[in-house]
């Protein structure tokens, strides 16, 4: 029997938490603005192969990682492989989850300004150079950025110290529906835009020229950031699952509703910024910097802003719920006295921790980590060093330390999954997935 108390309700809870979880700031912020410095169509075409190459068969790694055990992330690798030190994949989950939350916490509160800002019309009528000094001054502002950051934090804490099906599943519920709805508004309005199919062509229609390793790179990094994957929060959702759900199936409608929302924030987004022949390179800044210049030139400008900044929130929130919730059930163990100290605790120590990134944009601004400002440093840190590296270690893990037969019962039990697609994914995981992964680290630190 296990320790764990926590369960989801349904498998349908299940899939909105763990999508709400993929789908955050990699799919609407993060996507759009490394698709549009990456080559655009080409760079969405790579994500796409790698997702279902290698982040899909790494997502039902962990799935049956988390299912088979039941345990947190730390636990459930000593369960599996005991005296030995693949635990330390769970514990390089959960300290890549504490860095990821401190500056993912940053931006969660920039759309909390931002939100206010729209309410109080202070967003409505300014030119294209008054939005980029506005934005500037926001995040240059030490005392308004690191409350926002605070009061980020202090949903994202009151939501898990809730538990998985009074707290994070309630929310995820409600969340997740919303957000779709929110998007098919905004691309409604987006695609009927004049000049809107410039950006439609631009975001798919892949020119090959463009790709370079650094392409390949992003691509990849995107596709872990975008699935959760490479820091064991699937391994923790999914160990709150009955033993019968049909993991195959799960994951597949996790990759589906993930690539479905980059495809709907491309076209949210893109035809929009060609439609008024903004740039779509801005990088970072784009949803801040160059989407209210958008809305602001339609007509029902601000509800769409609105709309927009409110579907952002909800899904920062869902990734940013999944993200505590490996830290907390690690220490909590399935305690529900001990969740709600520990979701407090860790909550206000990420916040602590991620204090420096809140300010590299203003007062900490001639700092620098390799080049980069902290907060850049902690996005490269995570994106393309941390995730992929826990990736690599979990394709490893999963067919040297499970057998195959168990690996086989686990991805049959609740489900029709054939024979013949098991083996393709035991290819994948075992050969494709650590040789991809591995080729991009090369050629990233030049040994290629």
């Amino acid at each position: 029997m296990s320790n764990n108390v926590e369960q989801w309700s349904s498998k349908l809870a299940f899939i909105l938490a763990a999508a709400g979880s993929a789908i955050g700031l990699g799919a609407i912020w993060k996507f759009p603005y490394v698709a549009g410095t990456s080559g655009g169509g080409v760079f969405f075409l790579i994500f796409i192969l790698f997702t279902v190459l290698v982040g899909l068969p790494l997502l039902l790694g962990e799935f049956i990682i988390g299912r088979s055990t039941q345990k947190d992330a730390i636990q459930s690798y000593k369960q599996i492989a005991p005296r030995s030190s693949w635990h330390l994949i769970g514990r390089l989950g959960v300290f890549t989850c504490f860095i990821l939350l401190s500056f993912y916490s940053v931006v969660g509160g920039w759309i909390l300004i931002y939100i206010f800002k729209a309410f109080t019309g202070e967003l409505s009528g300014l030119t294209d150079q008054q939005y980029g000094e506005l934005f500037g001054s926001s995040i240059s502002n030490p005392y308004l950025v690191v409350f926002a950051q605070l009061l980020f934090l202090l949903i994202t804490i009151y939501v898990v110290s809730k538990g998985v099906s009074n707290g994070i599943e309630k929310a995820s519920r409600i969340m997740m529906p919303a957000l779709f709805i929110l998007f098919l508004v905004i691309i409604i309005r987006s695609v009927t835009l004049d000049g809107a199919m410039e950006g439609i062509i631009f975001f798919l229609k892949p020119d090959f020229a463009k790709v370079t390793s650094e392409t390949i790179l992003y691509a990849m990094g995107q596709s872990f950031f975008a699935l959760s994957v490479g820091v064991s929060v699937m391994v923790t959702y999914s160990s709150y699952l009955s033993k019968n759900e049909n993991l195959p199936q799960s994951a597949v409608s996790i990759v589906i509703l993930n690539l479905l929302v980059a495809f709907l924030a491309g076209l949210a987004i893109f035809p929009a910024v060609f439609s008024f022949g903004l740039s779509p390179d801005a990088g970072p800044v784009l949803l801040f910097n160059v989407l209210p210049t958008v809305f602001n030139q339609m007509p029902l400008g601000m509800f769409f802003l609105i709309g927009f900044l409110l579907l952002f929130l909800f899904a920062t929130l869902t990734s940013a719920f999944s993200m505590l919730e490996i830290i907390v059930a690690t220490l909590a163990k399935g305690n529900q006295t001990q969740r709600k100290k520990f979701s407090w605790l860790l909550g206000l120590s990420i916040f602590v921790v991620g204090i420096p990134s809140a300010l590299s944009f203003g007062v900490l601004d001639t700092v620098t980590l390799f080049n980069k400002s902290i907060f850049d440093a902690a996005d490269f840190l995570v994106s393309n060093i941390l995730m992929p590296l826990g990736a690599l270690l979990i394709s490893i893990f999963v067919p040297l330390k499970i057998s195959k037969e168990s690996l086989f019962n686990e991805l049959t039990t609740g489900s029709s999954f054939s024979k013949k697609l098991f083996v393709i994914w035991y290819l994948l995981i075992k050969y494709i997935a650590p040789i991809a992964i591995l080729l991009v680290f090369l050629d990233v630190l030049g040994f290629i």
